[in-house]
């Protein structure tokens, strides 16, 4: 019993660490908030239409704000499912039967590979990593993001938009061809949904997490 007193407290020790660990990382991606309103569209004629496009108007106006700063991942395809109708329209659900972010923090965010693990866990769906995409490419696939059969989750670093921050993950909701503007559905409630033009963000999802170029999750 002695011996298992110990190994308890100290896993829970561990566990501690991890998450004031995680919660460093965190803080880390503070971005002021005049840096966010002057970094990207939301315009009220702009947003109200935005909430109108096909796959947009599957969200109901409604995004359901990640828990902690390094649980977007789980928030996005929580939002995706819920826009689709599937079961798992919670963090937890989304998470439930895996080993990631048992702690309550996921470690310094979730990859793409990691998340899209956890997506393709909770559903019969198809769940694609699209990787090293070039502009054209990246452009294709935000016409598609039209598609209400479609949900992509973006993964980017906020520092290309907003001039702060670090990796991030959110559902977009659609695409302007004629402005050329991307709506993102930023599940962070002190960004909240914006649109930005298509261009910056290519840049923010153009970059290294770790070996791996960020991407797109697209679930079909």
């Amino acid at each position: 019993m002695k011996r298992w007193h110990r190994v308890s407290i100290g896993s829970m020790v561990i566990a501690v660490g991890l998450v004031c660990a995680g919660a460093l990382v965190v803080s880390r991606s503070h971005v002021p908030p005049e840096a966010i309103a002057s970094s990207v569209t939301r315009t009220p004629e702009l947003m109200e239409r935005a909430w109108h496009l096909p796959v947009a108007a599957t969200f109901q106006r409604r995004v359901d704000w990640q828990s902690n700063g390094s649980r977007c991942g789980p928030a996005a395809v929580a939002n995706a499912y819920r826009s689709l109708g599937e079961a798992a329209t919670t963090e937890g659900k989304v998470l439930a039967g895996t080993w990631s972010c048992w702690t309550g923090v996921c470690m310094m965010g979730l990859t793409l590979d990691e998340l899209a693990e956890v997506a393709q866990s909770r559903t019969s769906r198809k769940v694609t990593i699209l990787r090293d995409l070039g502009e054209t490419q990246f452009l294709e696939h935000l016409r598609r993001s039209n598609d209400p059969g479609r949900r992509y989750i973006v993964n980017f670093d906020r520092a290309p938009i907003f001039g702060a921050g670090s990796g991030h993950h959110s559902p977009i909701g659609g695409y302007f061809e004629a402005e050329d503007l991307v709506f993102v559905l930023d599940v962070n409630f002190d960004f909240q949904p914006w649109l930005v033009e298509r261009k910056r963000l290519f840049d923010a999802v153009n970059t290294f997490d770790g070996d791996k170029k960020r991407g797109l999750l697209v679930i079909e």
